[in-house]
Order: structure tokens, then C-alpha cells, then sequence
């Protein structure tokens, strides 16, 4: 009897001091890492940062390009301006319309051709907001890509051409009027936005123009393009522009 005492005893003792010793290492969560005060700095950092995603439909903006429009002011004889209006989708993608005019009044130096045309431009692109991460910027930074469109008349006349079979006596007048054309062009753009008070903005690019096609007759070929510029392989075009952000 006193043998089977003794044995529960030991065994209450031996359960006793087993609890007691798990008790700490239960508090300190074995096999877990303990955290050291910079990562939890780290961690309350990181749950005080907004977690909520970038809207998909950030706005509208309509854009006047004035560039164009001063240079003919202070006397070009070319004349080019167009408004764009352009969607801001999760502050990355920025799809975009312009619709422009086109007018050239000028005598080609080379040839002494008076070349007259004017004409409405049409492009559709996208933007790509190089800075889209950077919400806190009061502007940004794109690259972009523009297919441009014409229909247009153009008139072009000259000197009078000599005949040299009759001894340069007969002469014949260089004149041709209303002369059909459609032309086709890719543009790529790098341009900068910039806030400047409350809504309103202002934007500059550098664009790269590619022809892609100019239709021509066989007694002359524009030498103008509406929107595209002077009829040649490719060119660079500056532009500057004045942008309203729409408040809805």
C-alpha cells in the first residue's frame, strides 16, 4: 500500500514540474522566429501603407496644340493645330484621339511651284505612362504610338514649261487644281506632362513620322501633307500643348 502511495506521488511530482517547465517554452512559441525590433519597424511600415488598388477609369483630358498655331501667327506659311482627347486608365495606359487642321499657302524655293492645300487630319494611339507607380508626381512621363490619316485637294501651279521641239517658242502653263490625295502615317511620340494649376496642364513630345503612303498623280504629287508635314520619308515634329483634366 505505502509502495502504490509513494508511486502516485512520484507521479504528481513528475507531472507538476513538467507543466512548469512547458509553461515558458509555450509562452515563447518553439520553432517560430522571433522577431527583431527592425523587421516589426518593417512590418507596422508596411500595414500602414495603402493597400487598395489603382481605379481602372482615372479621367478624361482634352488638349489644344498651340505650337503649330504661333508659328503661323508670326507669319509660316504653313498652318497646323488640333485638339486631342485622351483616357487615363489605372494611371498607365492612356488611349487617345486627335483631330486636327492642316493648311499650306507656299512657294517651294527649289522650283518656284505655288502649292496651296487645306485639309482636316484624323490619329488614334496609346500612351504608355513610363511613371505609373509614381502616383504622388504632379505629371508624367510617356512613350506612345499614333496612326495618322488624311483626304485632301491640293492645287499646284508654276512657269510656264517650253516645249524644246519647237525651239522653246511654244510654251505650255503649269497649273493644276483640286487634285485628290489620300496619305497614311505612323507616328511614335516620348512626351512630358506637367500639372501647372489645379486641373489644368501642359504637355510637350517629340514625334517621329514614318509615311506610310501619299497618293499622287502623274502631273504632280502633294508637297504638303495636312498632319503630316512636308511630303518626305520620315521627319520630326515638335509640339506643344495646353491640357484641361475633365472634373468628372
Amino acid at each position: 500500500m505505502r509502495k502504490r502511495i509513494s508511486r502516485y506521488i512520484s507521479l504528481f511530482l513528475i507531472l507538476t514540474s513538467s507543466c512548469l517547465l512547458l509553461s515558458p517554452l509555450q509562452a515563447q512559441k518553439p520553432g517560430v522566429h522571433k522577431a527583431t525590433p527592425a523587421e516589426i519597424k518593417k512590418e507596422d511600415k508596411k500595414k500602414a501603407e495603402p493597400t487598395e488598388s489603382v481605379p481602372f477609369y482615372q479621367g478624361t483630358s482634352i488638349g489644344v496644340e498651340i505650337a503649330g498655331l504661333g508659328s503661323y501667327l508670326l507669319g509660316s506659311d504653313i498652318l497646323n493645330t488640333e485638339i486631342a482627347v485622351q483616357a487615363n486608365l489605372k494611371n498607365r495606359f492612356l488611349p487617345v484621339i486627335e483631330v486636327g487642321y492642316g493648311k499650306a499657302d507656299a512657294i517651294n524655293d527649289g522650283n518656284n511651284l505655288h502649292y496651296k492645300t487645306s485639309a482636316p487630319y484624323f490619329r488614334i494611339g496609346m500612351d504608355y505612362n513610363v511613371f505609373y507607380k509614381k502616383t504622388h508626381l504632379p505629371g508624367y512621363l510617356y512613350v506612345g504610338l499614333r496612326y495618322g490619316m488624311s483626304s485632301f485637294s491640293y492645287d499646284v501651279d508654276g512657269p510656264s514649261m517650253t516645249d524644246p521641239n519647237y525651239g522653246g517658242e511654244v510654251s505650255y502653263p503649269f497649273a493644276y487644281s483640286d487634285m485628290k490625295s489620300r496619305a497614311s502615317w505612323l507616328e511614335g511620340v516620348l512626351g512630358l506632362k506637367v500639372k501647372i494649376y489645379k486641373g489644368f496642364c501642359m504637355g510637350w513630345s517629340v514625334r517621329y513620322k514614318m509615311r506610310m503612303n501619299v497618293e499622287g498623280h502623274d502631273n504632280s504629287i502633294p508637297w504638303y501633307v495636312p498632319g503630316f508635314g512636308k511630303n518626305a520619308g520620315s521627319s520630326f515634329n515638335l509640339t506643344y500643348n495646353l491640357i484641361y483634366n475633365l472634373p468628372f
